[in-house]
């Protein structure tokens, strides 16, 4: 079960806002699918790297069952390395996913029968995302991983700021008096990337 705290950010001055306030901390900076999505589910192939064709890496992953309150994000998440040529190869023929030797290939199609010529994947499309890595060092929230997006939509950008936790409810009252402290606003966010690909249009 991955568990994070999603803050909504309004902007592109709020993003520089907060990042400038971050940079201390900057650890990293990395850039990044219909039985499924009937299910609230989702697969998806991440490239790792800033050249598409030639990523550092690449993950496959399988997301269901998401619930959002509060700010703060649930959902059943398992993940499995993917040879990025393999990747690259399931990004052009997304059908090539259904011989893919992984437990998760597997578990999806005992799951959603999604494999091969009965239903085979299918691309619904992809979007790139630019994250900052932070950890914060001093303070009441020392050791927390803070992760702050930027993914550009053909409709619009999407700001965010997300923390991976088990302990959702401390970390989002430490989120909340790092904003207060950095002067950016926020809100609580109620829908994922993926939610906002999906429809068409930022959500909040």
């Amino acid at each position: 079960m991955e568990v994070e705290i999603k803050l909504r950010l309004p902007d592109a001055a709020a993003h520089r806002r907060l990042s400038s306030f971050l940079v201390p901390g900057l650890l990293r900076t990395d850039s990044p699918a219909r039985p499924l999505a009937a299910s609230a589910a989702a697969q998806r192939v991440r490239l790792y790297g800033t050249d598409d064709r030639d990523p550092s890496r690449a993950v496959l992953t399988h997301k269901r069952r998401p619930r959002i309150d509060a700010g703060v994000s649930r959902v059943e998440e398992v993940l499995s390395p993917l040879d990025p040529a393999l990747a690259l190869t399931c990004v052009d023929n997304p059908a090539r996913l259904g011989a893919v030797d992984s437990p998760i290939v597997r578990l999806v199609s005992d799951e959603y029968d999604v494999s091969g010529d009965k239903a085979p994947f299918v691309c619904l499309g992809g979007f790139r995302n630019t994250r900052g890595g932070y950890e914060l060092e001093e303070g009441e929230g020392q050791g927390l991983m803070l992760e702050l997006d930027e993914t550009p939509f053909d409709f619009g950008t999407n700001y965010e700021l997300e923390c991976e936790t088990a302990e959702p409810e401390q970390a989002k009252e430490v989120l909340e008096r790092l904003l207060t402290v950095a002067g950016g606003p926020y809100e609580y966010s109620r829908s994922n990337k993926f939610a906002c690909f999906m429809a068409g249009k930022l959500l909040p």
